[in-house]
């Protein structure tokens, strides 16, 4: 089965002020394949967010390629780049990357007005319903919680049906139950079919994935599959029952 990401001796380079060169990414190689769900784990400048601005064709890399469906993107000008990613690539972040005075609807369309799509308000819509707001359409950011703010970033990924998603620590701003609920919502999306890969630092945020790639000054140290994956929606009916307990 040929994969869907593969990136090849990969090496992104950055010149300090001195001159000396630091490698964000050395000689990195890693595929992903269809329906996957993975964590590429790695502390704070480990270069595990720059090999994801790579692979989801927001950057490039100095040496190596990418090839995205068979298809060599590495190299590819920035409007081709552009509507790769709109077509087959969704992003979330950390900080959420809202428009604050764009309310949930008008914030998940945005992606689809450089698609030759119709009925962007219903397809928007609809990816909202996905992710549980379907009664938050009106609501500005200021107006939700954090994880329902993630949850409108993640249906503004969704809303162009990508064959993948990468998300740069999604529960970062978040509280231990509202990043419970996001880390179970990605699941679900990747039972549909969406390959799923999450950039994390938090150890028990990385063993809700099936795959964990721990990377270290730019090198990739191991890459394993996870065989005791914990599913969020577990965690949360412990918080329910607990709650309910001491009610």
């Amino acid at each position: 089965m040929a994969a869907v990401v593969q990136a090849i001796n990969l090496k992104k380079v950055y010149q300090k002020n001195n001159n000396v060169p630091v490698y964000a990414l050395n000689d990195v190689s890693v595929e992903i394949n269809k329906g996957e769900f993975i964590a590429i784990m790695g502390a704070s400048g480990s270069g595990k967010s720059t090999l994801m601005n790579i692979l989801g064709c927001l950057d490039r890399p100095n040496e190596g390629k990418v090839l995205l469906d068979g298809e060599e993107v590495s190299k590819l000008d920035d409007e081709t780049l552009a509507k790769i990613r709109n077509k087959k690539i969704g992003f979330v972040f950390q900080t959420f990357n809202l428009l604050p005075r764009t309310n949930a609807l008008e914030n998940v369309e945005l992606p689809l007005i450089y698609s030759d799509k119709d009925n962007l308000t219903d397809l928007a819509k609809t990816a909202l319903i996905k992710v549980g707001l379907g009664d938050r359409l009106d609501h500005q950011p200021s107006e939700l919680s954090g994880g329902q703010q993630q949850r409108v970033a993640i249906a503004r990924a969704l809303v162009n049906d990508p064959e993948i998603i990468f998300a740069d620590e999604p529960t970062g701003n978040l509280d231990t139950t509202s990043s419970y609920e996001i880390i179970s919502l990605l699941q679900e999306l990747n039972k549909t079919g969406v390959i799923v890969v999450i950039v994390t630092h938090e150890p028990d945020i990385a063993e809700y994935a099936e795959r964990i790639i721990k990377i270290s000054d730019g090198k990739i140290i191991s890459d394993e599959k996870n065989d005791r994956i914990r599913q969020a929606k577990d965690e949360l009916l412990t918080i329910a029952q607990n709650t309910e307990m001491k009610q």
